[in-house]
């Protein structure tokens, strides 16, 4: 079919038909498909942790979920997933934003910008009540609560950093994230990120 021929699918359709290379993963971002390698093992064994940190009888706690902020033109898959138990729905691809409490990414090298500037927006623009970035080159976890705005302006209100070795209080959860046993990667270069 030519390009004025008819309809053509969308960027959502597209992304849903996608065949993702194994040892890759495909989230949508703001209309932009984006492939990444499959995580490594600081990374896996961070969100364990603090899987492992959640209490399962109140919260759901999902990895490799995929989430709908259909206002954003996105579907990111966060390292982890957090609602409450029972708010969930019982089957498909999309989880919406609106059920969701909160959302853990652990940046890599070469996330370091999504995480901490792309996706904080679209998941405060998707009224997600908190984001934790857990970042392993620097030694640090970054909470925020309390979004705010629309689209690319979208914000977080309150931002709190605490260094590995810390207690990480998430009231949301009603937990305090034990952090001593986090993995480090080996230092890089210092990325410009809090």
């Amino acid at each position: 079919m030519l390009p004025d021929e008819g309809p053509r699918p969308g960027i959502a359709d597209f992304y849903e038909a996608l065949a993702v290379p194994e040892g890759y993963r495909a989230e949508l971002l703001r209309g932009t498909v984006l492939l990444t390698a499959a995580p490594g093992l600081v990374h896996n064994r961070i969100v364990t942790a603090i899987q492992d940190q959640i209490p399962y009888r109140r919260w759901e706690r999902l990895q490799t979920q995929d989430i709908g902020l259909l206002k954003e033109n996105s579907e990111p898959q966060p390292d982890l997933v957090v609602l409450e138990r029972g708010k969930g729905p019982d089957h498909g691809r999309l989880l919406p934003a609106e059920l969701v409490t909160l959302l853990v990414e652990v940046v890599s090298r070469s996330s370091v910008d999504r995480d901490y500037g792309d996706k904080r927006s679209i998941y405060a623009a998707g009224g997600v009540p908190g984001y934790l970035i857990v970042d392993p080159m620097a030694a640090q976890c970054v909470l925020l609560t309390e979004p705010y705005g629309e689209g690319e302006q979208a914000d977080y209100g309150v931002e709190q950093a605490f260094s590995f070795g810390l207690g990480v209080p998430v009231p949301l959860l009603g937990v305090e994230l034990e952090t001593a046993e986090f993995p480090t990667l080996p230092p890089v270069k210092r990325h410009r990120r809090p």
